[in-house]
């Protein structure tokens, strides 16, 4: 499969940049043509610009500055998102990866009545996702129930790539991680990847 990675970490020692390597590691192995997109070494700009906001809703949006974006986006048929849960939510540069290049034309369109939108990723198969998160596991689901997942597959998939397969990875209380909890996770990616 032609699969996108895409990390999200500012730090090029943390244990989200290993997890990244391993799962590249990994897929290539497995024989997927992996094309890695790393927001922060790229130094994606995250804020949607005041010309691509006006052109949401115009006939054509203007993707002046994110074609090669738009376009890594819709070659994949995998989509492998590598980051760490903050507050619960995505760094700031994903949040704005899926602002600026899940864009109208591209990921989905309007619908005439401005209504439910229309997916247009029909390409992408599956998304696989691997966070870090230094609550424990009870915090994310049973006080927060899961709004990272739920923002991903019902939100994000659901409107733009309906029939995607999704698959997410959750390394909890990741701040006191050892070798062998990080060994174990690596396995598992392995496994379910």
């Amino acid at each position: 499969m032609n699969t996108l990675v895409v990390v999200a970490h500012p730090l090029d020692n943390s244990l989200c940049a290993h997890l990244a390597a391993q799962t590249i590691a990994h897929l290539k192995r497995q024989g997927h043509q992996v094309e890695v997109k790393n927001l922060y070494l790229e130094a994606f700009q995250p804020a949607l610009t005041q010309t691509e906001r006006q052109s949401y809703y115009q006939p054509e949006f203007d993707d002046s500055l994110l074609a090669q974006d738009i376009a890594q986006l819709k070659r994949a048929e995998s989509l492998v998102l590598v980051f760490p849960t903050w507050w619960f939510g995505f760094p700031a540069i994903l949040k704005g990866w899926f602002d600026r290049v899940w864009a109208p034309g591209h990921a989905y369109d309007h619908a005439s009545d401005l209504g439910a939108i229309q997916p247009r990723l029909q390409h992408l198969k599956e998304m696989k996702v691997v966070t870090t998160l230094g609550s424990p596991w009870w915090v994310d689901r049973l006080v927060m129930f899961r709004p990272v997942r739920r923002i991903l597959k019902t939100a994000l998939l659901g409107a733009c790539a309906a029939k995607c397969r999704f698959s997410m990875l959750s390394l909890y209380q990741s701040e006191k991680v050892d070798k062998q909890r990080i060994e174990a996770f690596v396995k598992k990616i392995c496994q379910r990847f």
